[in-house]
């Protein structure tokens, strides 16, 4: 179907990766060299690839994108939509269409950018197929403790029909086939039956925020990824997006290691100082239409709600009831193979990501503070070894 005037990748298993296709950010960053490809055949265009520097007044001791960092995407809190880091521009086949570019430098002064990386689909079928009661269940289990704790998750809900959210960081999404939707057009650039219109700069083109009424550019009207009804080869008939939705709906759940005995004492310690409160270590799933998702156990470690991390961890991008400061529970299975951590990939230190979990008004401080740091070197390790077995 092509790559929209603005993007962040040219491709899915760019962003998904590590350590398979349909993984998280891989170890090599995609984006560092996507700006210097070619453009396409009987044309030439000019990429506008950004070399970000250091960053001043944000957790990224790094710089925003490099080769040995991980792959983001740039929001802006004053709208907090994703502003695309490539523009393709100077299209010898497209002469007089203007496109704008977002100011990165001038949001970055403005304390205005945030950053995310990919979240893994692992077992995502398998998360879709978990029912709202099951859930709401999970949410009322172990309420005592959870009350000694300060903990107070909520769900995340679609606005229309009040089903649970549950996909991405803030659980924005309710399902596979609306999450690589969003993706397909804000990440690449490519329309969809789910997301139909061609997006423009946010902010700084019309308030709808569709490409510019007055750039001199031509830009589809209808879909450009849709299902062909009228295909008379079956194969063929699918849309790119119900592909991708299928693919994730069957990737399995990632399968931990053999336990060390370090790893199995971590794991009763990650239980008895609480850490199993937010991140259930299982929940079954309901009925599917897939038979090998039916009542299964996605060992997921997350109760797939949100809760308030504090100012440290807060990105300030409110979503659906999620506030700026609410993060999902962060599924940890296939944890072991991740190599950045938190929500903007700022650490590959495990247990620095463990720490980041305590800041003023996070549901987690009790447990960071009163009970982790408790813990003694060795107990720590054991919990870090239990982690990474994952």
């Amino acid at each position: 179907s092509g790559l929209g005037p603005r993007f962040n990748l040219d491709q899915c298993s760019g962003c998904h990766f590590q350590p398979a296709v349909g993984g998280t950010s891989p170890s090599t960053n995609p984006q560092a060299t996507v700006g210097q490809k070619n453009c396409a055949s009987g044309s030439t265009c000019n990429p506008r690839d950004l070399s970000f520097t250091f960053l001043p007044n944000t957790p990224f001791a790094q710089p925003f994108i490099s080769s040995s960092g991980p792959v983001r995407e740039a929001r802006f809190v004053s709208d907090g939509g994703v502003h695309d880091l490539f523009t393709i521009a100077g299209r010898s086949d497209a002469t007089g269409c203007t496109l704008t570019q977002p100011d990165f430098n001038a949001a970055n002064n403005n304390n205005n950018l945030i950053a995310r990386i990919p979240t893994p689909t692992f077992g995502g079928g398998l998360i879709q197929s978990i029912s709202d009661a099951t859930i709401i269940a999970n949410k009322h289990a172990n309420a005592s403790a959870k009350a000694a704790a300060g903990i107070s998750g909520h769900e995340n809900r679609e606005g229309n029909a009040g089903t649970i959210t549950r996909f991405g960081w803030k659980a924005q999404n309710k399902s596979l086939q609306i999450f690589a939707g969003e993706a397909y057009l804000v990440e690449q650039g490519v329309s969809n039956e789910e997301f139909t219109q061609e997006r423009g700069e946010p902010g700084l083109d019309s308030p709808s925020e569709r490409v510019e009424p007055n750039s001199g550019c031509l830009f589809n009207g209808t879909p450009e990824d849709a299902t062909n009804f009228s295909s008379m080869t079956p194969t063929g008939t699918p849309s790119d997006l119900v592909g991708f939705s299928l693919f994730m709906e069957m990737l399995d759940q990632p399968t931990p290691v053999t336990f060390s005995n370090s790893a199995a004492k971590g794991q009763a310690t990650f239980n008895q100082i609480g850490c199993n409160l937010c991140h259930t270590p299982s929940l079954t799933t309901g009925k599917s239409s897939i038979s090998a998702l039916s009542n299964q156990s996605a060992n997921l470690f997350s109760d797939l709600l949100v809760h308030d991390m504090g100012t440290g961890l807060a990105d300030r991008v409110p979503q659906g009831n999620a506030s700026g400061r609410e993060f999902r529970t962060a599924p940890l299975w296939g944890l072991g193979q991740r190599i950045f951590f938190l929500h903007d990939g700022r650490t590959t230190d495990l247990l620095q990501a463990i720490r980041a979990h305590s800041s003023t008004g996070s549901e987690a401080n009790a447990v960071i503070n009163n009970f982790f740091n408790a813990l003694n070197g060795s107990q720590q390790q054991d919990v870090l070894n239990f982690l990474r077995s994952l």
